[in-house]
């Protein structure tokens, strides 16, 4: 039964790349949030109750079919509220987990000041669409500090998920801390 590896933190904390990362290293399928972000944006207005649903829906239905395939693993990345929202946001998880026997749990940080530079990088640039819009997508990661607290306080992260780690990655590669989850989780 395939893996699943969840990579969580706030905008720009470099999600997706450390998941391009492992997904080489470890052949695992790489589904960053946004994949199914800006398909549905295109048709829905973001953030609203309709986009919500449908995006949630599209997420869940290839979890769901990826669990009974014959795939190593699944790499998806996201936002986890662990203020304002967390009830939701665990509710909606645990479905996503309960489809697979054996789960994970990364947590990125960084600093607001690294956030805000890598905002504005080729690759989250190359890969998603709605943050090109520099200014908007600037405004949106400062209104979400006021919103929610996408990073866990020490020691909740480990209360809340199994095969949990935390890793500031101010300072470290992408490469690196694909490497250090590989072996942390032996994956």
């Amino acid at each position: 039964m395939p893996k699943f590896i969840q990579i969580i933190g706030p905008q720009a904390v470099g999600k997706m790349t450390v998941g391009q990362e492992l997904a080489k290293i470890t052949e695992y399928k790489l589904l960053y949030n946004h994949m199914t972000i800006e398909m549905v944006r295109n048709i829905f207005d973001y953030d609203k109750e309709a986009f919500l649903k449908i995006n949630s829906i599209i997420r869940y239905e290839i979890f769901k079919e990826f669990a009974k395939s014959n795939q190593k693993g699944i790499i998806f990345t996201g936002c986890f509220d662990f203020g304002n929202d967390f009830e939701k946001e665990k509710e909606e998880t645990d479905k996503w987990m309960d489809l697979f026997e054996e789960t994970y749990t990364i947590e990125l940080e960084t600093t607001l000041e690294e956030r805000l530079r890598r905002n504005k990088t080729e690759n989250r640039l190359k890969y998603k669409e709605s943050k090109r819009d520099l200014e908007w997508s600037e405004k949106d990661l400062l209104r979400s500090l006021e919103r929610h607290r996408l990073n866990s306080m020490p020691g909740e992260g480990e209360k809340i998920f199994e095969n949990f780690i935390k890793i500031d990655n101010t300072n470290i590669s992408a490469k690196e801390v694909a490497k250090m989850i590989k072996e942390k989780f032996d994956l």
